[in-house]
Parts: structure tokens; C-alpha cells; sequence
């Protein structure tokens, strides 16, 4: 008996070992994965961004759930639209007669199993801009991406590029040749919800001044902006005039004479033309105002970086 509790005991005091090993690891690799994060933290925003975007595509094990046991899920792996990108654009560039161009030996590199197209010698120029314009996740690690490649003379030209992936999303291949595909349709645009007509007077007025300090830096926008509201103006200014053409709102009291009461939120759309030395410039504005003692602000500007958030000093 004197022997086997002496054996037993020997065998806890390993498993407390062990146990202790594997605390001691444990607590090593989440002092690493911290050094690490605080690391990419103090290289700045652009390097954590890069951490993040850079990271492997992972199956990830989630703790328990109440309705049953341990889940999985699988990220999808990252669209392959920019590679398509350069490939198309090196490819519309290359020859079969000049392999040896940069750019027929980028889209050799990019496709080793693809040739090369075979241009006439009088043909038009390769394209002046490709663009991306739909990618569509056909399979767990293929994709089709349809491809716009724009030339001189104004004559747009759509392709589709079958791309594959590894599973992390690391590495692509474009896998056939182009396929030239009819353009995608005209949507028709749903009916403005801005039917009201607005006249002269303090709203507009109030608008033509806001986006001329916006724009021209005539002005501080700031006089302009509601409380709460954070914006600066295009610096620098990219414009010498702007004229409001129009105003339309969604609500009838934008049209009034009169401000009305304090709190009343509109939301207007203004039809402006910006002035520079290369031309003249049709451009369109989302705003919402609110009426504050006897006055219009800025609330919202639409498409901006704007946020509200305490008192304006």
C-alpha cells in the first residue's frame, strides 16, 4: 500500500507539471500576441490596417453556444477584382508577336496558360483606362469578374475573367482566357423624393453662402453649421464661384417664407455650378437644415466625413 500511494502521488505531482508547463506557455503566447498588437499599434494606423488586412483567411472556432456545441466559421476568401484589373489591362496591352513587352510578361506571369491576343498593325491603341466593375464568388475558391475596359474613341468593352484563389485568399490565377460579354443594363432611377420647389430667400440663401465657404473658402463654415455638426472646407478651395441653381426639398416647410419654429428639420438637394480656371462644374448637394432662432443651419451634408458630437465652439 506504502508503494502505491507513493506511486500516485508521484503521478499527480507530473500532472501538476504538466498542467503548470501548459499555463506557462499559454500565458507566453498571450504576452507575445500583446507585444505584437501594441507593436503594429504604435507603427500607426496604415501599419494596423495593414495587420488587418493582411491577415490569412482562418476557420475560426467560436466558444460554446447555448443551443448546442462549438462552431466554425469560414471567411470568405478575398476578391481577386483588382488582380483581374491588372491582368486585363496588361492583357489588352500585350501581343503574341512581343512576348517580350512588360506588359505581355506580366500577363503571362499573371496567366501562364492563357495566350496572348493578336493584334492588327493598324488596330486602335490598347485601352486608356480598365475598370472592375462586378465580381461574383462562383464556387468555394473560384470567381468571375467582369471587367470595362474604356478606349480613346469613347467605346467601352466589357470582359469576364475567371479567377481561382487558394483558400486564404493569398494568391490568385486567372485560369482561361476573356470572355467578351454584352454590357451590363441602364437601372432607371427611382423618383426624386426632393418635389418641393424651394424660392429665394433665407434657406437658399443660407445654402449659396455655406457652399461657397465649402468650396471657395469665401467665408468660415462654421457660422453655417447646427450644433454638433463637424466640418471643414475642401482645402485647398478648388474653386473660385459657386452659383446655386435650384433648390428642391422632401419637406413643405423649406418653402416657406418665414423660418419656422426652432427644430424643424428639412432636407434639401441644391443644383450648384462650380467656377475654376479649367471650366465650369454642375454639381449636386445633399443637405439637411434645421431651424435655430430664427435662422437655418447645416445639419448634414451627404457623402462627407461630417460628425456630429457636442457643441461646436
Amino acid at each position: 500500500m506504502p508503494h502505491r500511494r507513493h506511486a500516485s502521488a508521484k503521478e499527480e505531482g507530473t500532472a501538476v507539471m504538466a498542467a503548470g508547463a501548459r499555463l506557462v506557455a499559454m500565458r507566453r503566447r498571450v504576452r507575445l500576441s500583446r507585444v505584437a498588437v501594441w507593436a503594429v499599434v504604435a507603427a500607426g494606423p496604415v501599419a494596423l490596417a495593414l495587420a488587418v488586412t493582411s491577415t490569412p483567411t482562418a476557420t475560426v472556432a467560436v466558444p460554446q453556444h447555448p443551443a448546442g456545441g462549438a462552431q466554425s466559421v469560414t471567411a470568405v476568401a478575398a476578391d481577386p477584382a483588382g488582380y483581374a484589373q491588372v491582368f486585363m489591362a496588361a492583357w489588352l496591352r500585350s501581343s503574341a508577336d512581343d512576348t517580350a513587352t512588360a506588359q505581355a510578361r506580366l500577363a503571362q506571369s499573371m496567366a501562364p496558360d492563357v495566350e496572348l491576343p493578336d493584334p492588327a498593325s493598324d488596330a486602335q491603341p490598347g485601352p486608356v483606362s480598365v475598370t472592375a466593375v462586378r465580381s461574383a464568388h462562383t464556387g468555394t475558391s473560384t470567381w468571375l469578374v467582369t471587367v470595362a475596359a474604356q478606349y480613346a474613341d469613347g467605346t467601352v468593352r466589357y470582359f469576364t475573367v475567371p479567377v481561382i484563389t487558394n483558400t486564404a485568399g493569398t494568391s490568385f490565377a486567372v485560369t482561361a482566357a476573356p470572355a467578351v460579354i454584352t454590357g451590363p443594363g441602364r437601372a432607371e432611377p427611382p423618383e426624386s423624393p426632393y418635389s418641393v420647389p424651394v424660392p429665394e430667400g433665407e434657406l437658399s440663401s443660407t445654402v449659396g453662402e455655406f457652399l461657397a465657404a465649402y468650396l471657395t473658402g469665401a467665408g468660415e463654415v462654421d457660422r453655417y453649421l447646427a450644433p454638433g455638426m463637424r466640418l471643414t472646407a475642401v482645402s485647398p478651395a478648388p474653386f473660385s464661384a459657386v452659383t446655386v441653381r435650384q433648390i428642391s426639398a422632401i419637406e413643405e416647410a423649406a418653402a416657406g417664407d418665414a423660418v419656422p419654429g426652432d427644430g424643424t428639420r428639412v432636407r434639401i438637394q441644391a443644383a450648384a455650378t462650380a467656377q475654376d480656371n479649367s471650366g465650369r462644374w454642375p454639381l449636386v448637394y445633399e443637405l439637411t437644415l434645421t431651424a435655430r432662432s430664427g435662422r437655418w443651419e447645416i445639419a448634414a451634408l451627404t457623402s462627407t466625413t461630417a460628425q456630429g458630437g457636442g457643441e461646436r465652439s
